[in-house]
């Protein structure tokens, strides 16, 4: 079991997507250690980040391939990026601490020699971290969820699917591959995109269940996560933390 008390809160990239202002007032900005801090205090359960590589083979937080100037990550330095770099976030953060590793591959994993590829370069990572917290890695490459799977098997990972992926794909995707988890945005639910083909989400979520799968919703919003957790789902990745924790403590 990967989510101990489902459904799981889940900081998305830390806090949120963007810059979001805390309870007390400060802002903090996604993929930083203040944001994560941040997650945690308002109640998350886990925190998710991004992570992606730079051109001295280093793994910075960050969600696009590109950074501020808009120069693709993966041609600078960890250090010219000004990203928080990831053995730094997991050295700052207490132990015990889940997170959800959200790894962005680049398309020059596509012809770089393997050693330096993104997920030979989080390999060792991982495997120090499963002695420290627990992890989930999740992706849109399966590619390097069926590498890490082999690499680490001590850390579970979980198939991403985009939005309004049809769900009767991304379920026999994810156990076919036989990964441990598969993340859906709530556009491919129904609930908010109401689609005549989807089965009910509470019957997709027995099948993933019954094919060892745990299922993870992305970017719902507080006033639907009631309905996610009736349907059994095991975790929300949520932009507001402080208003799915109350929705569902409420």
């Amino acid at each position: 079991m990967i989510f101990n008390t489902p459904p799981a809160v889940v900081g998305h990239r830390g806090s949120g997507s963007g810059d979001v202002t805390t309870p007390d007032g400060a802002t903090v900005a996604e993929n930083t250690l203040p944001s994560i801090l941040a997650a945690l205090e308002a109640g998350a359960d886990w925190v998710e980040i991004d992570v992606t590589r730079t051109a001295d083979d280093d793994l910075v937080l960050r969600h696009d391939p590109t950074g501020a100037d808009g120069g693709f990550l993966v041609e600078a330095t960890a250090a010219a990026s000004g990203l928080p770099r990831l053995v730094e976030v997991f050295d700052a953060l207490p132990p015990g601490v889940p997170v959800d590793v959200d790894v962005k591959t680049v398309l020059e994993d596509a012809v770089d020699a393997p050693a330096r590829r993104t997920g030979a370069l989080l390999a060792p990572v991982l495997r120090r971290e499963a002695a420290r917290r627990p992890l989930l890695v999740t992706s849109f490459d399966p590619s390097l969820l069926t590498f890490l799977r082999e690499e680490v098997p001590e850390v579970p990972v979980g198939l991403l699917t985009w939005l309004r992926f049809p769900l009767w794909h991304g379920v026999p995707a994810a156990a076919g591959l036989g990964f441990q988890a598969v993340g859906v945005h709530t556009a491919s639910c129904g609930f908010e995109h109401p689609d005549t083909r989807l089965r009910p989400l509470d019957h997709v979520v027995d099948v993933a269940h019954k094919a060892d799968l745990e299922v993870l919703v992305w970017c719902p919003k507080p006033e639907a996560a009631v309905d996610y957790a009736k349907a059994g789902v095991d975790a929300l990745v949520v932009n507001d933390v402080p208003g799915a924790v109350a929705a569902l403590t409420g």
